[in-house]
Formats: structure tokens, sequence, C-alpha cells
């Protein structure tokens, strides 16, 4: 495999945040899928303000953009499979019609996402029983999911349960490799681990999504330090896109190709786009890709 099995894509979450709806609202679809243009990106992942598929792919049409796949948020543990079931396949249906590649999930029981709560030191925890349940619900999705042409990727974040490498490690042991796989985010893992590769390394035949996120290593102790929200810590910029944070993704780029990784990386900044110009900030990701990881790769090839 080579740099070529690799699409470049970007979140809407830097323009909309679909956790906090007031931030960005000003921020139409077209707005959004015109700077993806602008900016070099070959497509993004659905939004919560996206429209129906059929206005959806009229203006990725009109644009040559493509869809990767859309977050789902699942609570198999609080309210069981049957009831998760039918919210899952119509977003399964919706990503049909849209071609996504991917349906993104993460367990969202006892989250602390999005509450005023310390994310760093009161994140849940699941029992034996629990593991149990969320691990048997996600191979019976990721089955579901192969119906409409998707894979079920897993999403490790911060302020859940399935958050730290050794929660990962538990997920992946308990699912069934053939229907469950992970998304790989270096900015949750790095913010709840302090390192990023060790998870990758681990899990590199499970990885079929990437997220790219980097962190501001000054915001992120003081977010630690004065115990703040996840919400809180976004607004105050722990995170922002490569080339503009901590993070040196030469490292996890250059281990993705070498193991033949072919599928989507899309670069995902949670920021308040009052602050963080969402256009400047997906050309300063394009730039960090063009000329360190782009130019690193062909150098190595």
């Amino acid at each position: 495999m080579t740099a070529q099995s690799i699409h470049w894509g970007i979140a809407p979450i830097g323009w909309r945040n679909d956790d906090v709806p007031e931030i960005g609202a000003g921020n139409t679809l077209s707005h959004l899928l015109s700077d993806i243009v602008v900016a070099g990106f070959e497509g993004t992942e659905v939004g919560g303000f996206f429209p129906s598929a059929d206005i959806l792919k009229r203006e990725l049409q009109l644009r040559k953009l493509r869809i990767a796949g859309q977050w789902f948020s699942s609570y198999l543990i609080r309210d069981g499979l049957e009831q998760v079931l039918p919210h899952f396949r119509a977003q399964c249906l919706y990503l049909q019609d849209v071609e996504a590649s991917v349906i993104v999930i993460s367990e969202q029981t006892y989250s602390v996402q999005g509450l005023d709560r310390d994310v760093f030191a009161q994140k849940p925890y699941f029992n034996d029983e629990e593991w149990d349940v969320l691990c048997g619900g996600l191979n019976e999705l990721g089955k579901v999911a192969e119906e409409y042409g998707l894979k079920l990727v897993y999403h490790h974040h911060m302020g859940t349960g399935v958050q730290t490498a050794e929660e990962i490690e538990r997920l992946m042991a308990g699912t069934d490799a053939a229907h469950v796989h992970l998304l790989y985010d270096t900015g949750h893992i790095y913010v709840s681990d302090g390192e990023y590769m060790s998870v990758l390394r681990q899990h590199i035949d499970r990885v079929r999504h990437v997220h790219f996120k980097d962190a501001r290593l000054q915001v992120l102790s003081d977010c630690r330090e004065q115990g703040r929200s996840f919400r809180d810590c976004f607004l105050s910029g722990m995170f922002t896109v490569p080339g503009d944070g901590c993070i040196d993704f030469s490292e996890a780029y250059d281990f993705l190709i070498a193991q033949g990784y072919s599928g989507w990386i899309v670069i995902e900044a949670e920021q308040d786009p009052d602050v963080a110009h969402p256009l400047e900030y997906a050309l300063i990701a394009r730039r960090y890709i063009d000329e360190q990881l782009l130019r690193s790769a062909a150098h190595h090839e």
C-alpha cells in the first residue's frame, strides 16, 4: 500500500458542534462544504445539522466530495440492543444512501462527555456484566452495518467507559474482529493516556478508520489541573488540527502506510469557530499533511 490508498477528510466539528448547537450555528452546509473544497480535502463526516440524503448528495456531487461516515451514540448498556436497533438501522440506511464507508459508534451510557464534570477524574467505568452487554451488542450491530455495506468502527472517547488503552484492549478482546472494528483517534488517546502509538501498534489489524486530532499541551495541562469538563476543555482550545499542537503525526502516518492501511484519515478538532477560523485551520492542517506527511512518505518510498 502507498499514500494513494488514503482518503483525506476533515470533520464538520470545526464549523459546527453537535453537542453545543449554538457554536458555529451561522455556518451553513454550503459554507462548510465549500471550505472543504478550498482546503483541498476529499470529503467529510455527517454532522447533526446535515440535511436529508437527497439534498446532501446533490451538494456533494456539485463539489466532487464524499462522505466518510457518521457518529452514532449507542446506549446498549442502558437501553438494550432491541431499543438501539431501529435507530441504528435508520442511520445505516442514511449512510448507505450517501455512500459512506463506516458508521462510527460510541457507547454513551454513563458518559460525562456532555456534563459539567471533570472529564479527567470522573469518567465512568463498566462492570463485567455491562462489558458483556456492550460487546455482545456491538457484535450484532456490526453484522447489521454490513447489511448496508458499512463497517462499524468503535470510537474510544474521553469521558466514556471506553477511553483508555486498557479499556480499548478489553473491547477488542471481547468483540468479534470480523464485525467490530476500531476508529483510532490520536487526540483522544493522547489526552487520556499521554501517548498515542501503543494503541495503534497493538490494534492495527482492527483499525478501519482514523481521526488525526492534535492537542495543545499547555492547555491540556491547565484543563487537567483545573478539573474541567469536556466542553470547557475544547472551548479552551485543548484540541487543534495537526501542525498546531504537540503531536508528531509522522510516526502514526508512516506506521499506517507501512502496515497497508487503506481508507479515511479524517482531520478533527473540536474548536470554537469564532476563535479558531475553520477555513484557516483547515488550511493549516492541509499544509501540514502536504509538507510533513506526504513529502516524508514520498521520500521513504
